[in-house]
C-alpha cells in the first residue's frame, strides 16, 4: 500500500501519524477534485490492525460516467494477499477509466470481476491467494454494486444505515439453500455461525458474483459505506451508524471509523478499510 495515497491537508497528516491512511487522491489517477463532477464527496481510510502486511486496497475513480469505488481484501501467504487485492482493484478501475457513460453496470461488474479472477490466477500461479472484492458505481441517479466475497456495502439515509450487500459467506448460502428447500432447517441453523467466504476473485471454480436486484435510486445527502473485515468485525452496526450521522465531513468520518475500530484493541484485528461516498446536498 505504501505510496498509493498522496498527502493533502494537515489533518490527514495527523491521522496518518496514528496509523490511519486517508484517501485524498489516487496515484496515477485523477482525484475527484480534479475531474470537476462536483456531485460527490469521497474518502477512504485504513488500518493495518494487528497484521504485518496491509493487504487491503481501497480506491475510487471519477469519470464522466460517474464514480467507481473498489475495496479488495486480499488473502494469501506473505505478500500474495496484497498482490491479489491490487490486481483486483486495478483490473476493475482500468476497465472503468475510459467510460463516459455506463449503461449496464451489472454486465460491467460481471466481466470485470471475471477478468480480475483470471489475472490473479495467472499472476499467482501455484501460490494460493485471492481477494474478497466489492465495487460500487454511482451516476447522478442511482447506485449499483458487484461483490465477490464479503465486503460490506450499506447506505445511510435519514439517519439509518441500510445494508445493501448480503455477502457470499457460508451462512448466507445455507439460508438460501433452506429457503429453496435444499437443506433442512436444522442444517441451516448449524451453518449460521459459519462466516467463511465461498467465493472470491482468484479462486478455482470462481462463481457468479452478487449484484443488486435493481439499482438504488439516490437522494441528496445519502452516504454510501464500504467496509472490510477489520472494520465490520470490530464495530457494531450502531457504532458505525452513530459516526455517520454525526455530520462530520466524509474524510473525518472515515478516519473516525478507523480510530473506533482500532480502539477495540482486538489482539488479532484484521486489516480494516472503509470508503465513504456522500451525495452532495442539492444534487438533483
Amino acid at each position: 500500500m505504501s505510496g498509493v495515497w498522496t498527502a493533502g491537508a494537515a489533518a490527514a497528516a495527523g491521522l496518518a501519524a496514528m496509523g490511519i491512511r486517508i484517501c485524498l487522491e489516487l496515484s496515477g489517477r485523477p482525484g475527484p477534485e480534479e475531474t470537476g463532477g462536483g456531485y460527490w464527496e469521497a474518502a477512504a481510510a485504513q488500518t493495518r490492525g494487528k497484521q504485518e502486511i496491509q493487504a487491503d486496497q481501497a480506491q475510487y475513480l471519477e469519470t464522466g460516467a460517474g464514480i467507481m469505488a473498489v475495496l479488495a481484501d486480499g488473502t494469501g501467504s506473505r505478500n500474495t494477499g496484497r498482490v491479489c487485492a491490487q490486481l483486483a482493484a486495478d483490473t476493475i478501475l482500468d476497465r472503468y477509466e475510459p467510460y463516459q457513460v455506463l449503461h449496464n453496470p451489472d454486465y460491467f461488474f460481471k466481466t470485470a470481476f471475471y477478468e480480475a479472477n483470471s489475472r490473479i490466477q495467472k499472476t499467482t500461479g501455484e501460490r494460493r491467494g485471492g481477494a474478497s472484492t466489492g465495487a460500487v458505481f454511482l451516476d447522478r441517479r442511482s447506485l449499483s454494486y458487484g461483490l465477490a466475497g464479503n465486503i460490506r456495502i450499506a447506505l445511510l439515509r435519514r439517519g439509518e444505515l441500510i445494508p445493501l450487500s448480503r455477502g457470499q459467506t457460508l451462512d448466507v448460502l445455507a439460508a438460501d439453500a433452506w429457503k429453496a428447500g435444499k437443506i433442512t432447517r436444522q442444517d441451516a441453523v448449524w451453518s449460521m455461525e459459519e462466516k467463511r467466504v465461498w467465493n472470491y476473485v482468484g479462486m478455482d471454480g470462481f462463481h457468479e458474483i452478487e449484484t443488486g436486484e435493481r439499482p438504488v435510486l439516490l437522494k441528496s445527502g445519502d452516504i454510501i459505506l464500504m467496509a472490510s473485515r477489520g472494520v465490520y468485525e470490530e464495530l457494531s452496526w450502531r457504532e458505525t451508524e452513530d459516526i455517520l450521522v454525526s455530520g462530520l465531513p466524509v474524510q473525518e468520518a472515515a478516519g473516525q471509523i478507523i480510530r473506533a475500530a482500532e480502539a477495540k484493541a482486538s489482539p488479532d484485528q484484521d486489516n480494516g478499510s472503509v470508503i465513504l461516498i456522500k451525495v452532495k446536498e442539492g444534487t438533483p
